[in-house]
């Protein structure tokens, strides 16, 4: 763990090369690019944190977007031999384009995955049940009920998987029983996953950025994806048989989609 601007951090690090930096998503933790680190390692070092309040990344107070840019300019900083690039999911994505907007520090590129901000958070009503059920009184079940909402293929994953989402599964429901990192989920989506990024805020993002999306997206549909690289000129990849979760559900094709 390492302290950066009053967050406890824990970083994974791995790899050799220029830096890339993985933002995960709400209520996760940087386990989630599990699938795709081991091959990015070959040619990057991959700086893969946990958020702030998320995981095993621990803060004393309250969680506001201050709070969080800063700490993700101190991980550059403290990470990153030379500009990054950078790579956020969901609220990580929102996260990510609101620093990129800022200029606080060049990066090498950004690149946005299934990202929240980009509209108005409105979750379907199957989804925002299974989100309140597993929150209200996590188990396995319910683990697994959000998740149906979340990839394409639950049962397809765990088979291909195997031990992998056994682990997964475990710490996630470990985590969403801490009352702190359950606190630290719902103000990253209050201050990053429910509202609009406003147009002249992303129109200030000057470097190369790039959009990924699952095809059958049913919580962050891919018209939104459509309209803002339309609106912002930002390249747009869509992958087949991926929902919200394409690093875990594609893997190989995600990559790709990063190399391009």
């Amino acid at each position: 763990k390492t302290n950066l601007a009053g967050v406890s951090t824990f970083v994974r690090r791995t790899g050799t090369g220029p830096p890339m930096v993985l933002l995960h998503g709400p209520g996760a933790h940087g386990g989630e690019w599990q699938r795709v680190v081991p091959e990015l390692a070959r040619d990057w070092s991959v700086v893969v944190p946990d958020l702030p309040g998320q995981g095993e990344s621990t803060v004393d107070g309250r969680i506001d977007a201050p709070l969080v840019l800063d700490w993700l300019d101190a991980l550059i900083a403290e990470t990153c031999d030379a500009p990054p690039v950078l790579v956020g999911h969901l609220v990580g994505g929102a996260i990510a384009a609101r620093y990129a907007a800022e200029n606080r520090r060049p990066l090498a590129s950004l690149v946005l995955v299934v990202p929240f901000g980009l509209s108005d958070f409105d979750p379907a009503p199957a989804f925002g049940a299974a989100l309140n059920a597993y929150l209200e009184a996590p188990s396995g079940e319910r683990h697994d009920d959000l998740w149906r909402q979340c990839v394409r293929d639950l049962d397809g994953l765990r088979t291909t998987m195997g031990a992998q989402w056994e682990r997964l599964r475990a710490y996630n429901l470990d985590l969403v029983r801490t009352p702190a990192v359950a606190a630290g989920m719902r103000a990253l989506m209050a201050e990053f996953g429910m509202p609009a990024i406003p147009p002249d805020v992303l129109g200030r993002i000057a470097m190369q950025t790039s959009l990924i999306w699952g095809s059958d997206d049913a919580i962050v549909p891919v018209s939104v994806g459509r309209a803002a690289s339309r609106r912002y000129g930002w390249p747009l990849t869509v992958i087949p048989d991926a929902a919200n979760e394409p690093a875990i559900e594609q893997p190989e094709a995600f990559l790709k989609a990063l190399a391009s």
